[in-house]
């Protein structure tokens, strides 16, 4: 991340009056099933309809081969959104995990299965959890060219808590198979 989140920034919880600090996000999408870039533009929209959450950017949309997938697997599109929230990073984290689940994410004992729509907390604030529902920052985003890529599109400056600024992680990680897709570009408001 660019900055530590300012502890004196806050947002007042209209129904208790609670203050929250806001915090910056980076959320990593995949999608490799299905109708893949109305997945990955649904889970934008459902993120920008998420009270407490704000969309501040979204990245291009890479095409990616499968990293650690079955054989079978197709090609991911992939992309970065970068979000200023109040919202607890649980919460959050339950948020995704219902979008993931309202266009049909199957769950599978494969690992890294193809999949509809994954929606993905890399960093959330300065915030560690070591929990199994819970692991901040993400402990594999730091390999994946597929999240590092296009968040440093939008944060040339980012760091990655505990590992270093993404453009170094970015230079260290397998690029291959990744191709900017022009043509498909997600919508936000």
């Amino acid at each position: 991340m660019t900055e530590t989140p300012n502890p004196n920034i806050i947002d007042a919880d209209t129904l208790t009056g609670e203050m929250r600090p806001i915090r910056r996000a980076v959320l990593a999408l995949g999608s490799n099933l299905g109708e893949r870039l109305a997945s990955l533009q649904g889970a934008v929209n459902a993120l920008a309809d998420t009270p407490d959450v704000w969309i501040t950017a979204v990245s291009p949309v890479y095409e990616t081969e499968p990293v650690d997938c079955p054989p079978d697997a197709k090609t991911f599109l992939n992309a970065v959104v970068l979000i200023d929230t109040t919202l607890a990073a649980t919460r959050l984290m339950d948020r995704a995990l219902a979008i993931e689940d309202a266009f049909e994410r199957e769950r599978s004992e494969v690992k890294n299965a193809p999949r509809t729509l994954d929606v993905d907390l890399i960093v959330v604030g300065d915030r560690r959890s070591n929990e199994d529902f819970l692991r901040l920052p993400h402990p594999r985003a730091g390999e994946r060219a597929f999240v590092l890529r296009p968040w440093l599109d939008l944060e040339p400056d980012a760091e990655l808590p505990e590992r270093g600024p993404i453009a170094d992680l970015l230079d260290q990680a397998d690029q291959s198979g990744m191709k900017l897709r022009d043509d498909l570009v997600l919508q936000f408001q």
